[in-house]
């Protein structure tokens, strides 16, 4: 049986640019502290100014 963490128990944080939740990838495990966007999108949305609409993020990918 495979040992390791349930998705349930990852850690999760709220996503300051569009309000959603996400939950840890093994990608920012050395950056966690300092991730506060869930997506490129989002990152690069406040760096515009401006909060991508609900269509958007109604119609985004999961990477």
């Amino acid at each position: 049986m495979p040992g390791g963490v349930k998705k349930s128990d990852l850690p999760q944080k709220t996503c300051a640019t569009c309000g959603r939740p996400f939950t840890w990838r093994k990608k920012w495990e050395r950056v966690w502290d300092e991730v506060k966007h869930c997506s490129d999108r989002c990152r690069a949305a406040k760096s515009s100014g401006a909060a991508p609409s609900q269509t958007e993020l109604s119609h985004r990918g999961t990477r």
